[in-house]
């Protein structure tokens, strides 16, 4: 930190000498960000999947940069040894005691129940920051009032629309806040497999949002303190995508011959030559698509009012010998409002790198600057309901991937004698089975690997 001196008398500097003792020398004094910043030389490690390759451009090294240059004291080293698969990285690092400092953490409670993760409650109940969170994300990140997670970006999720398909066909243009049958109304009437145009890229994400478009009771893939796969929202969102894929309205279910028949070599080519209605994606491609997709596009997010996001995480080792600084680190380069109007001041004048996720604060100053560098209408009027958001709940969820993906129901599906959950729930959105007659099998599994991680956690 720099320090500004005026010319002081003799006595005055005796004076302030003989004040200060010992003790107080050694004690850190207080940064310009809010933390603490003791002026000891700091060397501290940090692991992400977001680095990319050294001598690319990147923001996210770039940000390193920029912390570094406000904390010369604090030396960053990217920790290139953390790979995937991820978690099980991390695991070989902290049996060989070599944990980074920070580092990015796929599943909350996976860190907290192998120790690997610091508790940091006492620094963000003390981070005015932090407090400017949604309360939807406060909560998410919270085990009986106790935070291991350092949010590092935010996302929002829903469909995206191609506004000139829709005008140039004389139909209604699907839009944010549309109700469930509109927008299979609007997925169905686009299609047009003979001339290249479907309604939507796959139907994948149906069963996992509807029943939060369905219900205010329901959160993503029905979890609201458990699962409730064999509710009536739940199937109906498997008859609405199973619906869509055995009626040709999605492209990843279409044959070859048929997908032959548009512009494109994959998905990402037919949306951006126009062959795609409609999108389902994150805000992590606004980048791509303002600078590739040459048509009137916006954001429509998921039917209903609800908007849905989705976050990453860092963890601070729970045997760093810098916890403070670590802390500095980790809000730097996600959630912390210093950091990110940094983040956006980079963007703006470097033109190799993009913001690719929204702001986590809510905070005047931040939202004016990023709604001016991104000029999405049907965002903004997504984030203004983000304190009522869904949260798609796959990093702070004990037993979550068990329980949409990988748990073995026993169930025969094709050649797969053991199927699992996310193969059965597959199978029934192409209308290979009834999902009514697994619903409380599933169901009882999902919650059972719930609660074996809520467990796992000391919950």
């Amino acid at each position: 930190m720099k320090k500004w001196f005026t010319l002081v008398s003799l006595f005055a500097i005796f004076a302030l000498l003989v004040a200060c003792s010992d003790d107080s020398q050694s004690e850190g004094k207080e940064s310009e960000d809010g933390g603490s910043d003791s002026g000891e030389e700091v060397t501290l490690t940090i692991a992400s999947w977001s680095f990319g390759s050294e001598g690319e451009a990147n923001l996210d090294r770039m940000m390193l940069e920029a912390f570094m240059e406000e904390h010369p004291n604090i030396k960053v080293e990217i920790d290139d040894s953390i790979s995937d698969p991820w978690n099980e990285s991390l695991a070989s690092a902290a049996s060989g005691g070599e944990m980074p400092d920070v580092y990015a953490i796929p599943h909350i409670p996976t860190g907290v129940a192998n120790d690997w993760m610091m508790d940091v409650t006492e620094y963000v109940e003390a981070d005015e920051d932090y407090s400017n969170l949604p309360q939807t994300v406060q909560e998410a990140n919270e085990y009986s009032g106790t935070v291991y997670g350092i949010p590092s970006a935010q996302h929002i999720l829903g469909y995206y629309v191609n506004k000139d398909l829709f005008n140039e066909a004389n139909l209604d243009v699907p839009y944010l806040g549309m109700n469930i049958d509109e927008f299979t109304s609007a997925v169905r009437d686009i299609t047009n497999v003979n001339q290249g145009v479907i309604g939507l890229n796959e139907a994948n994400a149906i069963p996992e949002w509807y029943p939060a478009a369905a219900s205010e009771d329901m959160g993503w893939y029905t979890f609201n303190d458990g699962f409730h796969l064999d509710s009536n929202e739940f199937i109906s969102g498997i008859e609405v995508a199973s619906n869509i894929n055995t009626n040709g309205y999605a492209f990843a279910t279409l044959s070859e011959d048929e997908q032959a028949s548009f512009d494109g070599e994959d998905v990402n080519e037919v949306w951006m030559n126009s062959g795609i209605g409609i999108r389902w994606d994150g805000s992590w491609a606004i980048g791509v698509y303002e600078q590739n997709a040459d048509f009137d596009w916006d954001f429509i997010g998921i039917p209903g009012d609800r908007t849905v996001i989705t976050h990453d995480y860092y963890g601070i080792s729970s045997a760093t010998e810098h916890p403070e600084e670590a802390y500095e680190l980790a809000k730097w380069m996600g959630f912390g409002k210093e950091g990110y109007m940094k983040r956006m001041e980079i963007a703006e004048q470097e033109e190799e790198v993009s913001l690719n996720g929204v702001p986590m604060l809510n905070d005047e100053e931040v939202l004016d600057v990023y709604f001016e560098t991104v000029d999405v209408p049907g965002l903004e009027e997504a984030y203004e309901n983000i304190e009522n958001a869904v949260v798609e709940p796959f990093k702070t969820t004990p037993g979550y991937g068990q329980a949409r993906w990988e748990a073995p129901t026993g169930v025969s599906v094709g050649d797969e004698g053991n199927a699992t959950i996310g193969a059965l729930i597959d199978a029934s959105t192409r209308g290979d089975i009834n999902i009514e007659n697994y619903a409380g099998q599933i169901n009882d599994l999902a919650n059972q690997k719930y609660q074996e991680e809520l467990e796992a956690i000391g919950e």
